[in-house]
């Protein structure tokens, strides 16, 4: 095997049309092997140390190696956890920048540097070799010919989000091919992307795609860890999305078709830690490489200072490892032309051990990024170390999943006190959160449901979980859910429940699209996807977590319908978009962009808003020709006559939509002077336009 000194950069495996440059960051190790295996990985055939150390990269060329060789790495040094360094040689371990994994992690004990068992916990040291059970990597060519692929670049203020996962969404598709079911080929299926496409959304958010495993208790349950937020290597893609013959390329197949169709792609990531765990977890990749390095300790280095809840969390205060996470973020752009991120607890990427800091090392750096700042960008905006929860804070250019204005539409439409005041603000993108640096409304991604919770059927089916599923006695999972049977708890036939059901569904997606900000829906609320009252199904590989295609119920067929009309009406509605948050400024005339609006008609005072009980309110947008949108809700149990505003010299008015009964559109007119009557726990939209 002939090798060169090669070069320090790029990291991981290059193929540059002659042979494959090699190289891998360690500050502490002492030597580094790569390992070549057989076409299956299964037979190791080589060992050949990496023969150069420039700046802390160990390098080498190899003008004899190919695109379609199977490797793996292992490094020697010190195996003092005292001291932070667990190198293991007889550990193979993950290249961090691999770009494909060949077969899947087999848990066994020689998965850990340490003995199992042993008194010494892991102090102790493992010496058998865990190649037999470590997935493998695979030296790609990248080269992809995109042709005429046109990225969609859609406004955030036009932007309407769906999220779901790469296996949920047609695992159960009766004309996709068996053969792609659950795969990135599936959800490239023309009739998986119309179906996008007439619901309307504008971006589909994927639940994490990067290379991840099954946690071992999990695998010993019989269960899996489907929402995949364990991630091991962040520039792969995780194999168990990649058809049969689907090849490296699948997942960028599955880009294009959807940026054909208009539909941009944001991927759910994990940099906050990785699925090496704690002291106690294996050795795969970083913690064998060099765990001094990758992970921030504690004081006592043996152990890991863990703000993610997950045993550890990345060092992105260290240059290389902010390189490479910088490095994974281009790459699925550069390469695969993604058009977003959301950031799983992104507060924990921005703290300074117990403080969050929006001007930290990795903010700063995406924010003067060429590539990064441009794309769409989303946190969620919380971790569990101190004061964990940043909603508000985090820096321009970022949007936030907001879980305050989920829990204000949820405790309204269920008829909790003093929750009208939250619930304006959320209906005008949360200004005292995000009007600040010249943040736009958009930076606020609003929500009902979203993986972890209820989906929205159970959200009213439901007044507890359901988890025993999940093994773990029911403990887990959210105990704060906000949540209605509509007096009866899960499946019911008692027609008066069932719509009553129906028409909180319509209420909450109603009030989703109708606010300012960026709207985002949850796979299969729109057709009813019921999880069976467990709020916490991240293990469940099944029928719980997929898309039903087939058998609707008649209410789950007309409530997809509503929600399309929901979506359209937003889309095309001026008064919707977004652009600028509202105050109540005048916009022509004495007109004013918004006014909050009591049941008598007139403007809603300071007392009004102190009224603990209030349930009743209604929100009128203005825009500078007149035109008038006015929004009423109603979470009373009781119907509301509701007076219609005369200051604005509006001759009539038109409904166009009502929650009570979903229809769409109503097309009621009514003048001025007149009232309308609203039904107990009810939405309705009107449309005019002042002299």
């Amino acid at each position: 095997m002939r090798v060169r000194n090669g070069l320090p950069y790029p990291l991981g495996t290059t193929w540059d049309g002659a042979g494959v440059n090699v190289a891998v960051f360690s500050a502490n190790a002492e030597k580094i092997e790569l390992c070549l295996f057989d076409t299956k990985g299964k037979r190791e055939l080589k060992r050949v140390a990496l023969p150069e150390y420039t700046h802390e990269v160990w390098h080498g060329y190899f003008p004899d190696l190919r695109p379609g060789q199977v490797y793996g790495l292992r490094a020697y040094g010190p195996y003092e956890p005292g001291r932070g360094h667990r190198f293991n040689p007889n550990k193979l371990l993950i290249d961090p920048y691999a770009k494909l994994l060949l077969g899947d992690l087999r848990w066994h004990d020689a998965c850990f540097g340490y003995r199992v068992g042993s008194s010494r916990q892991d102090l102790s040291m493992d010496r058998r070799d865990s190649a037999f059970v470590m997935p493998k990597c695979v030296v790609t060519d990248t080269a992809t010919t995109w042709g005429d692929d046109v990225r969609p670049q859609t406004s955030w203020d036009n932007t309407v989000i769906y999220e779901a996962h790469v296996k949920g969404m047609t695992a159960l598709h009766p004309k996709v091919p068996d053969q792609l079911r659950g795969t990135f080929g599936g959800l490239a299926d023309s009739r998986v992307i119309d179906y996008l496409v007439k619901l309307g959304v504008t971006a589909i958010e994927l639940m994490p795609v990067q290379a991840f495993f099954d946690d071992r208790y999990l695998v010993e349950k019989h269960l899996s860890n489907y929402w995949g937020y364990n991630t091991i290597g962040f520039f792969s893609t995780a194999s168990r999305y990649i058809s049969p013959g689907g090849g490296v390329h699948e997942f960028k197949r599955m880009v294009r078709k959807l940026h054909e169709a208009g539909i941009e792609v944001i991927l759910d990531v994990v940099y906050n830690h990785t699925a090496e765990g704690n002291e106690m977890g294996p050795t795969l990749s970083f913690r064998g490489l060099d765990n001094a390095s990758y992970y921030i300790l504690g004081d006592d280095r043996r152990y890991y200072f863990d703000t993610t809840g997950c045993g550890n969390t990345l060092n992105l205060k260290h240059p290389r490892v902010l390189q490479m996470v910088m490095d994974s973020l281009r790459y699925w752009v550069e390469e695969c032309h993604v058009d977003g991120f959301r950031f799983d607890l992104a507060a924990a990427l921005g703290r300074e051990r117990d403080s969050f800091e929006p001007s930290s090392v990795f903010f700063d750096t995406v924010r003067q990024d060429p590539v990064l700042s441009r794309v769409k960008l989303i946190a969620e905006p919380w971790d569990l170390g101190p004061d964990g929860y940043q909603l508000g804070n985090f820096p321009p250019g970022w949007a936030e999943w907001n879980g305050a204005c989920r829990d204000w539409i949820r405790s309204f439409w269920r008829g909790d006190e003093h929750i009208a005041p939250d619930l304006s603000s959320g209906l005008l993108g949360s200004a005292a959160m995000f009007d600040r640096r010249g943040r736009r409304p958009w930076a606020s991604v609003n929500l009902v449901t979203a993986h972890d919770g209820f989906t929205l059927a159970d959200l009213y089916a439901y007044n507890e979980r359901h988890n025993e599923a999940n093994q773990e006695d029911n403990r887990d999972g959210h105990g704060d859910n906000r949540s209605w049977n509509c007096g009866e708890e899960g499946p019911t036939e008692d027609p008066e429940i069932r719509a009553l059901r129906a028409k909180m569904r319509r209420n909450a997606i109603a009030t989703l699209l109708l606010s300012q900000g960026t709207p985002m829906i949850l796979m299969g609320d729109e057709v009813g996807r019921t999880q069976h009252g467990n709020n916490n199904a991240y293990c469940q590989d099944n029928e719980m977590n997929w898309l039903p295609w087939e058998d609707i119920a008649a209410e789950d067929e007309a409530f997809l319908q509503f929600v399309r009309r929901m979506i359209a009406y937003r889309r095309s509605s001026v008064h919707l978009s977004g652009k600028y948050f509202l105050h109540g400024r005048p916009v022509n005339g004495g007109f004013l962009d918004v006014t909050w609006l009591g049941p008598s008609g007139e403007r809603m005072s300071d007392e009004d808003w102190q009224d603990p009980g209030l349930k009743s309110f209604g929100l009128l947008h203005c825009d500078e020709r007149r035109a008038c949108l006015l929004i009423l809700l109603n979470a009373s149990p009781e119907p509301m006559e509701f007076h219609l505003p005369r200051e604005l010299g509006v001759p009539g008015w038109q409904v166009i939509m009502r929650t009570e009964t979903g229809q769409w559109p109503v097309w009621d007119a009514i003048r001025t002077p007149g009232s309308i009557q609203l039904a107990e726990r009810s939405m309705t939209i009107l449309e005019g336009r002042g002299r």
